[in-house]
């Protein structure tokens, strides 16, 4: 049994910082980043059965087209990524009464929609980009044990070698998708590649204001970099922890993100709401 400070529940028993209930989920769930775009994709739904939110956790449950899909949002960052999936997997797989893990577990589907930054001119403002891996320079992982199963160790190691990566810093790693997942969005609109997630929007992205980034010319070593036929397509901070955690944990994940700004050109669209309708839509369709 679970300690009190382990499994944290408030007391309706809902999990401490979702506070959702076992019954509020889906088994295929879609994450956001802003909790303004729980209730825009929303307005997708035919009708909507739970609306809860707690700090920037916002979670609707709804249908669409006949099937049953909740949307939720996780913050910025891997460690909000962190509270996220193993909240949401204690809902599925945990008696949250008990503090016992259920004898049957639940794989859920978990598709992040969210915006990113392009690295690489051949990936342009207003394309969208599906993350077959995730490459984390947040080091969130390393706080797990046994995890080296699911990484792509050839492709972190050779990144490493190639930024002449600091001892200072943790040390990449790489996961894949699920091919599952990935292998349903086939549609040529979507640009296929390796996405790095950091733990940072300024110097961890190689932006300068007042500080300068430990590596100045980092953006344009990430887009000359291919592996396998593979480059880098761009820069988000969620990814790396929702792979990691998910393949550990047994459920299958995924990101598509629309490319909103393009580091290699300068250019960026301000009023992105558009295009994440429009790839929501696509991914309400397809799941």
């Amino acid at each position: 049994m679970q300690s009190k400070t382990e499994l944290i529940t408030n007391p309706d028993g809902s999990i401490f910082h979702l506070k959702l209930l076992p019954g509020d989920i889906s088994d295929k769930i879609i994450i956001v980043g802003d909790p303004g775009r729980v209730d825009m994709l929303a307005e997708l739904f035919d009708e909507i059965r739970v609306r809860k939110e707690n700090r920037e956790f916002k979670t609707v449950s709804g249908m669409f087209a006949g099937s049953e899909i909740t949307v939720i949002s996780s913050g910025i960052g891997t460690d909000n990524i962190d509270i996220l999936i193993n909240e949401l997997d204690a809902l599925v797989n945990i008696d949250l009464q008990t503090g016992e893990a259920k004898k049957e577990s639940v794989s859920l589907k978990l598709i992040r929609i969210g915006t990113s930054g392009g690295l690489r001119k051949d990936v342009p403002a207003g394309s969208f980009v599906l993350t077959e891996t995730a490459v984390g320079f947040d080091g969130l992982l390393h706080f797990y044990s046994e995890f080296d199963w699911i990484l792509d160790t050839v492709l972190a190691d050779l990144l490493a070698e190639y930024l002449e990566w600091p001892d200072t810093l943790p040390y990449p790693y790489a996961v894949r998708s699920s091919e599952q997942l990935a292998g349903l969005f086939g549609s040529e609109k979507f640009i296929r590649g390796i996405t790095v997630s950091v733990p940072g929007f300024y110097g961890p992205q190689g932006r300068k204001l007042r500080l300068e980034p430990f590596d100045s010319e980092i953006n344009k070593r990430l887009s000359e970099f291919t592996f396998r036929d593979r480059k880098i397509c761009n820069y988000e901070m969620e990814s790396s922890a929702l792979y990691g955690l998910s393949a550990l944990l047994g459920h299958k994940a995924l990101t598509i993100c629309a490319v909103i700004a393009n580091r290699a050109d300068g250019e960026f669209i301000a009023d992105y709401k558009p295009l994440i309708r429009e790839l929501a839509m696509n991914v309400f369709q397809i799941i």
